[in-house]
Formats: structure tokens, sequence, C-alpha cells
């Protein structure tokens, strides 16, 4: 499957161009057109600094580790709840698989990339969620930094 992403009139132009192309190759396509912004890059960079978090907290994993953890544990349920496409790839070629072996596969396995940023908020929210839950003996205080005041 190829992605596009589509935020000025020169991708815009190699998206046609590709599409030309692959239509002449196979005369069938199917398109699936998402607008607006998949992510923001703030949600990316808050995710990411708490894997290292993670990492220096919970020495048992390094920031890698944890990040399989997480889209494991809450990104794919979302994904899988969410993406229908997802949830047949993922039945189909991953349930079945050992603990172990799905961490392996989410270092390769997009899934918080494919996420919208409501889906990537729930994603945030979960993983918070999950090292602050009284159930865990390892709490860890995810936060989302304080959104930052304009000076008038």
């Amino acid at each position: 499957m190829t992605q596009h992403v589509i935020n000025s009139a020169e991708s815009l132009s190699r998206f046609i161009g590709d599409v030309r192309e692959e239509w002449n190759a196979a005369k069938y396509l199917r398109v699936t057109i998402k607008t607006g912004r998949a992510r923001s890059l703030d949600q990316n960079a808050i995710t990411h600094a708490w894997y290292q978090q993670l990492a220096n907290e919970l020495r048992e994993d390094d920031a890698l580790g944890w990040k399989c953890y997480c889209k494991l544990h809450h990104g794919v349920p979302i994904l899988r709840a969410e993406d229908a496409e997802f949830r047949a790839m993922y039945d189909g070629a991953l349930i079945g698989l050992s603990y172990e072996q799905k961490l392996k596969v989410m270092r390769v396995l997009p899934v918080t990339s494919l996420m919208t940023k409501a889906q990537l908020s729930k994603y945030a929210e979960s993983v918070r969620d999950d090292f602050r839950s009284d159930a865990r003996t390892d709490k860890v205080m995810l936060e989302f930094p304080e959104p930052q005041k304009v000076a008038a």
C-alpha cells in the first residue's frame, strides 16, 4: 500500500503523476483519502520523550523497547477498534504470534504513524494512564507539557 501526504502544490503534482503511473500499469486502483493532519509534531515529540523517560526510570528496557510495549498495548487496540484494514491485517498475520514475537514486530510495524490526531491523543492518554495506574508497582508520572502562554 502506498501512502502519500499532500501538503504542497509540488507534492500534489507528484501524487497525480504516481496515480497516473499506477493506473497505466494496473488499470485498477483503490484510493482512500483522509483530510486533515494525521498528527502533530508536538504529539510525536511528547510520546518519544516519554519512551526515553520510561527507559531512564524503568531500566528493564530501553526507549525502543518501551515504544514497542506502548505500541502493542495501547496503539494496536486503538487501531484494531477504529481501522478495519489494520484489524484485518493484524488479525490475519499477527494475532497468533507469541508476545515476544509481537514486540519484535512492533519495531517495524507502523502503528502510531497511522493514527489521526484524535487517535494519537487517545494513545498518549492511555500510555500515561497505564504508567500511573494503581495496579502498577512501578509508577512513572508521564505528563503533558503545560500550554505556552503568549504575552500580550
